[in-house]
């Protein structure tokens, strides 16, 4: 860690709970101060309070991503609170709580949440986010993308298509905002155990999920964290529109 990237303000959507929750926890860890954002009010104050509890700095907000106006809240509180922002970490996203089905039989209504949440949700946090950026003249955007979208993965085409889009968002963001030195890149993670329950995995699929891994075992939010904290560091400043895949060595791109 360098003590500027302990100086650093960071928004992470969807931190109420799973990968988003493990992300605000290391980057806490590390000195920096988290914005943790949730559409579930309690579930955003729940992890900032854990946060802050073990001595580090975070405050909570409750944020519709879909919703512009609660997006350019969010990074107002953020610059109100911190008086600064260097990273956004788009993670909220819809997918626990779907149920698999052939694409013809997916509601017209749920697709289009879907892609509200996990596409224009970026779209909207990252546009809110940028101005801060531009006047510093630095700033990193690491957008949560999925393992599913090289694997082609059946039965989820709203989340794959939604998944897909942000790999395309991550892409053309970084042509746009090379010039004020801030960089766009994609996390793909694979299947990956936390605490959010998911009905429609039964443990036989679990194990041939496993089975089908280079590196033979489940994934955990600790496979993930160090991987966006790279994209958010100093470490990774010549690296834009890039999409990394950790999900065990499933799929290669």
């Amino acid at each position: 860690m360098t003590e500027t990237m302990a100086d650093q303000a960071v928004i992470i959507t969807g931190s109420g709970q799973g990968l988003g929750r493990a992300f605000a926890l290391r980057f806490a860890a590390e000195g920096l101060k988290v914005l943790v954002c949730d559409i579930r009010a309690d579930s955003a104050e729940s992890v900032a309070r854990e946060i802050q509890e073990a001595g580090g700095t975070a405050r909570a907000v409750a944020v519709d991503v879909t919703d512009e106006a609660s997006t350019s809240q969010m990074c107002d509180a953020a610059l109100s609170a911190f008086g600064r922002l260097d990273i956004l970490v788009n993670n909220a996203s819809i997918f626990s709580s779907l149920k698999m089905r052939p694409f013809f039989k997916i509601p017209v209504e749920e697709w289009r949440k879907v892609v509200d949440v996990n596409l224009t949700g970026v779209y909207l946090a990252s546009r809110a986010a940028v101005p801060a950026m531009q006047d510093a003249g630095r700033g990193r955007i690491v957008n949560i993308a999925s393992a599913v979208v090289p694997m082609g993965r059946p039965n989820y085409l709203h989340y794959v298509s939604s998944k897909a889009g942000v790999i395309g968002l991550t892409r053309g963001m970084a042509r746009e905002l090379g010039a004020w030195n801030i960089t766009v890149n994609a996390v793909l993670p694979g299947a990956t155990e936390t605490e959010i329950e998911r009905e429609t995995v039964s443990p036989q699929q679990r194990e041939a999920l496993i089975a089908s891994r280079s590196i033979r075992r489940a994934g955990t939010p600790d496979d993930l964290t160090g991987v966006v904290r790279f994209f958010a560091s100093e470490d990774s400043r010549f690296v834009t529109g890039q999409s990394l895949v950790v999900d065990g060595g499933t799929v290669f791109l």
